[in-house]
Formats: structure tokens, C-alpha cells, sequence
């Protein structure tokens, strides 16, 4: 067990680093910062005074082993667009989007679990494909097609929930109702494949010899082992909700890290643009890291790994 932990985080350290390296290099191939900044029209002496107050005509390994180092210390420089310091509003818009990611994946877990048990339990029957042809619709349905038609539906037509901004509590609904169908369609089928695993093993045809009734075999011995690729999988999805809230917080006009991104980008604001690609991805390394201990925790084949 050990062993796995200790491969599992050099592992998640050497993407990190990977990451911050192809961060920082396609924000350089992207074309010359100095130009952004100082437009078009610039003269070459006010783009090489750039150059020169950035730190820009220096090698790039230099560039790169600067910025990692002020990065590693949680400066990311100053934003172009906003003037101010990147760290300063990422820590601003931050709560927004992990306050809609955990309301999402909460939602999540509350529909795909208990449908993907339903399907497990009637499998081969209507209501298993039922189920499946839901899931398959999730994950082929685009986020910003799913939210504009909650909007139209809900919001301009039946006027029941906020269609733009987090006035109140009603605003995280629509939005995080888009998030979690990213990760629903996942969640589903681990369920239901769990289940049907479980249900066909030998304990619970044990179980099922000593006269236990239906509802105590699903929730004491067949539930409790389908759960933990579920539980595994849950981080993951985490970050790919996270990941996907680019498009949702731009759909409903949210001002999160995601509509922050947006924003740099249609901009050209590099220093905002690493920050966010570099945070998303460490989010999303710490989960994937954090599913695969949860799964050597509750799997003990995993151990010995």
C-alpha cells in the first residue's frame, strides 16, 4: 500500500510539472506577449520597452524556471485586462465555481446512484434500457445546448428559476442541473455495472439461501461493494465538472474562475490564462490522486500494488 501511495503521488507530481511546462510554452507560441499589451499599432521601441520591463527577451528557460518559481509561491504575476494580481482574483472567483462543482456532483450522486441500482436490479427489462438510453442521452447532449433550453423552459417560459448571475440560492440550480449531466452518464453505468457484479456473486447467493429479505441483500452486502469504484469515480468527476464549468458559467452569465477564463481568453490575457490551465489541472491531478487512495482504501486487491 505504501509502495502504490508513494508511486501515486510522484506519479500526479511529474503531470503537475508536465502541465506547467505546456502552460507556460503554448502561452508563449500563442505569439508575442508584448504585442498583446501594447495593440497592433505599437511601435517597435514600446514593444521591445515591453519586452524588456516583463522579461520577455530573456532565454525561455529562464522565463520558465522565474515564473514556476513565483508560481510555486502563488504569484502569478498581474492580470493585463483587470490590472490586477492574478492570485487576488482567482481567490475572488474560486468559491463561485467549487461551491457549483460540489452542488453538482452532489446532484450527481443523488440521481445516477439510485437509478443505476434500479437498472442493476431490473436488468434486461424495459426499465434497464430506459435507464441506459437516459445515460447515453446525457453524455451525448452539449452543456451550453442543455442550458439554453433550461432557460428558455424554465426561466423566459415558465419563469420559475433565474436564468443569469447568483442573486440568491435559485441561481445555482439551473447551472449546476448542466454540471451534473457531465457527470451522470459515468456514474450510471459504474452503478449499474457494480450491481449486476454484485448480485451475481456468491455471497449474495448466500445470502439470498438464508431467506434475507430483497431490500436488506441490496443495501448490507451488494450495495456496500458496488459502491467503491462509485465513490472512486466521484473525485474524478469532480474535476471534470470543474473542468466543464468554462462553458456553464458563460451560458448563465456566473462569475466564476470558468467566465474568468473565458474572459482572458477573448483578451489575450496570458498571466490569467496559465494561472487558471495551471489550477484546473492541479484540481484535477488531486482528484484523479485522491479516487485512486480512496480505491486502494477500499479495495484491498489494490494494496499490495
Amino acid at each position: 500500500m505504501i509502495r502504490f501511495i508513494v508511486r501515486s503521488v510522484v506519479l500526479a507530481a511529474m503531470v503537475c510539472l508536465t502541465v506547467l511546462i505546456l502552460s507556460f510554452g503554448l502561452s508563449r507560441a500563442s505569439g508575442n506577449l508584448a504585442i498583446s499589451i501594447a495593440g497592433a499599432d505599437a511601435s517597435a521601441e514600446d514593444i521591445a520597452k515591453i519586452n524588456h520591463e516583463l522579461g520577455l527577451d530573456r532565454p525561455l528557460p529562464v522565463q520558465f524556471v522565474d515564473w514556476a518559481n513565483r508560481a510555486a509561491h502563488g504569484d502569478f504575476g498581474e492580470s493585463f485586462l483587470f490590472h490586477e494580481k492574478v492570485s487576488s482574483l482567482i481567490e475572488e472567483h474560486l468559491p463561485v465555481t467549487i461551491t457549483l462543482g460540489l452542488i453538482a456532483i452532489a446532484v450527481a450522486v443523488v440521481v445516477a446512484v439510485p437509478f443505476g441500482i434500479l437498472a442493476a436490479l431490473y436488468e434486461g427489462t424495459y426499465i434497464d434500457v430506459a435507464v441506459g438510453v437516459v445515460a447515453l442521452a446525457g453524455q451525448a447532449i452539449p452543456s451550453f445546448w442543455l442550458g439554453l433550453m433550461l432557460i428558455l423552459w424554465f426561466g423566459v417560459g415558465l419563469q420559475w428559476l433565474p436564468i443569469a448571475g447568483l442573486d440568491d440560492w435559485t441561481g445555482y440550480i439551473l447551472p449546476s442541473i448542466v454540471l451534473a449531466f457531465v457527470a451522470i452518464p459515468v456514474m450510471l453505468r459504474m452503478t449499474r455495472s457494480g450491481m449486476v457484479d454484485a448480485m451475481r456473486s456468491d455471497y449474495v447467493r448466500t445470502a439470498r439461501a438464508k431467506g434475507l429479505a430483497r431490500i436488506s441483500i441490496v443495501a448490507k452486502h451488494a450495495l456496500r461493494n458496488a459502491a467503491m469504484p462509485v465513490v472512486a469515480v466521484s473525485a474524478v468527476q469532480l474535476g471534470f465538472i470543474l473542468g466543464g464549468s468554462v462553458v456553464t458559467e458563460v451560458v448563465f452569465n456566473i462569475r466564476g474562475v470558468g467566465y474568468l477564463a473565458w474572459e482572458s481568453i477573448g483578451k489575450g490575457d496570458f498571466p490569467v490564462i496559465q494561472a487558471v490551465v495551471l489550477l484546473f489541472s492541479i484540481i484535477f491531478v488531486g482528484l484523479t490522486l485522491l479516487s485512486d487512495l480512496v480505491g486502494a482504501a477500499l479495495d484491498p486487491r489494490l494494496r499490495g500494488r
